[in-house]
């Protein structure tokens, strides 16, 4: 017997919230990979690294989110500890790879095909790793085509997120660049969740070992919420990634560096004009 599945037991709310909080993660990674590629590249590490963070939690942030609107109505859902924390993991270290592979090689086609491979796999693994979590009174099944769909999406759709950060220059249209990758990882996700189907378990509906949905995942959201807050403030004191290509950061034109030579006439002018001395100064 089939049971009956629901991935919208809130109605719009969980996809609405997993939506943003892709689109989060997106800005924050790309806007910090930019920091590295089309301006100076001091800290490129630690800047590498809080764009590939930001990216994973983002991620793995909207998959749980959308997962406790997930249910099948006729068996409790648990989770297993170990393997959601290692979903997590998997996210930030192999979207890490392909983060650091366009940071430092730039935008070369096979550089940006390497990478967004890399990076999309680690998405597609993250979200199927997830799902292994799960423990139901029934066996989870998938429908290939659907899953190699997927798949696809999270491959273009990692791609396509490493391409606007090195090409696409500007506030605005690194935040639309954004909001596409956030509909994309989250169409990845929904996409992935009309493959599966589950098989029930003859006999009385028990529930598995470990911790509900809400109570697991709603704590284990927390850190990364928080950390994609504290990701955002050193994103905005930033003056960099805030105000761009603004008078601030400019080079001193040459007529002001002139000036102040002291080779140039205003600049002898400047250096020959006498001190004035009180009687009290010593030479």
């Amino acid at each position: 017997m089939n049971g009956t599945i629901d991935g919208f037991s809130y109605g719009l709310v969980t996809p609405l919230a997993a939506y943003v909080m892709a689109c989060l993660g997106s800005a924050l990674g790309l806007r910090c990979v930019v920091r590295t590629v089309h301006r100076d590249p001091g800290w490129r590490v630690g800047w590498l690294s809080l764009g590939a963070a930001s990216l994973g939690c983002g991620i793995w942030t909207m998959h749980f989110i959308a997962m406790t609107g997930f249910s099948v109505r006729q068996t409790p859902i648990t989770y297993d500890v170990p393997l959601t924390v290692l979903s997590l993991v998997v996210a930030i270290v192999v979207v890490s790879a392909g983060v650091f592979i366009v940071g430092y090689r730039g935008a070369a086609p096979a550089t940006l095909t390497l990478a967004g491979g890399i990076t999309g796999m680690g998405v597609a693994a993250m979200h199927y790793l997830g799902m292994s979590a799960m423990r139901l009174n029934g066996d989870i099944r998938y429908d290939k085509l659907t899953v190699a769909l997927s798949v696809v999406i999270a491959l273009v759709a990692a791609t396509a997120a490493l391409w606007a950060a090195v090409s696409v220059r500007g506030f605005l249209r690194s935040l639309g660049a954004s909001l596409v990758m956030g509909l994309a990882v989250s169409g990845m996700h929904y996409t992935g969740m009309a493959a599966l189907s589950v098989h029930l378990h003859t006999g009385t509906a028990q529930a598995a070992d470990g911790p509900s949905g809400v109570s697991l995942l709603l704590p284990m959201l927390l850190g990364p919420v928080v950390f994609l807050i504290l990701a955002g403030v050193v994103v905005m004191f930033d003056p960099v990634l805030v105000l761009g290509d603004g008078t601030w950061n400019k080079p001193i034109s040459r007529r002001a560096v002139a000036a102040d030579s002291p080779n140039s006439a205003v600049g002898a002018g400047r250096q020959s004009s006498p001190v004035p001395r009180t009687g009290w100064c010593r030479d």
